[in-house]
C-alpha cells in the first residue's frame, strides 16, 4: 500500500506543530468478516439484503456479501486510532466521505492518511487538521476515500 517518495510519519504521537501538509500515516489492515457485518446489522438495524445474504448479493451482481459502507468507515477510524503514528486529538469535527467500490466479506482493508491542511484556532493551543484518506482493499483498489477534520492539540494534555 505504501507509495514511494512519501513522507511517512514514524511511530509517535503528534501535535499540530509536529506535522506538515503532505505527511502520511499508514494504518494497519483488518479483514472484514461476516461476523462484523452481522454485528453491525444487529447494532444499527440496517439489514439490507446485500449485507445479510450471499444469495441476495449474487442477485445484485456482487461476488459475496457486501459490508455496510459505514462499517468500513468505522473500521478505518479505528485503524487510524491504532496506527503507530497518531495525533494528539481532542475530537473529530466531521467527515466528507464517498464509497468508491464495494467491500466484500473476506476483503482486507487499510488506509493511507495524508495531512491536507492545518488551521490553528484562536485559542492557539489547538488546530483543525484536515486528513485525506485513501482506503484500499487487498488488491490495492480504492474502496472508500474522503476527509476527516480533527481537532488536534499542540502538545499532550495532562489531567
Amino acid at each position: 500500500m505504501s507509495k514511494p517518495d512519501t513522507a511517512f510519519l514514524p511511530e509517535g504521537r503528534y501535535g499540530f506543530g509536529d506535522i506538515a501538509p503532505g505527511d502520511v500515516v499508514e494504518t494497519g489492515r483488518v479483514a472484514v468478516t461476516t461476523d462484523m457485518i452481522d454485528g453491525f446489522a444487529a447494532m444499527t438495524g440496517d439489514r439490507f439484503e446485500i449485507h445479510m445474504s450471499h444469495e441476495a448479493a449474487l442477485r445484485h451482481g456482487f461476488a459475496a456479501r457486501v459490508a455496510h459502507g459505514l462499517l468500513v468507515l468505522s473500521l478505518i477510524d479505528g485503524l487510524k486510532n491504532q496506527a503507530a503514528a497518531q495525533f494528539k486529538a481532542q475530537a473529530s469535527l466531521g467527515w466528507d466521505w464517498t464509497f468508491q467500490a464495494p467491500v466484500l466479506a473476506g476483503d482486507t482493508i487499510g488506509a493511507l492518511i495524508t495531512i491536507a491542511a492545518i488551521r490553528p484556532v484562536s485559542a492557539g493551543d489547538r488546530a483543525i487538521v484536515t486528513l485525506e484518506f485513501d482506503v484500499t482493499n487487498q488488491s490495492g483498489v480504492t474502496v472508500q476515500r474522503g476527509t476527516n477534520r480533527l481537532m488536534v492539540y499542540a502538545h499532550e494534555r495532562r489531567s
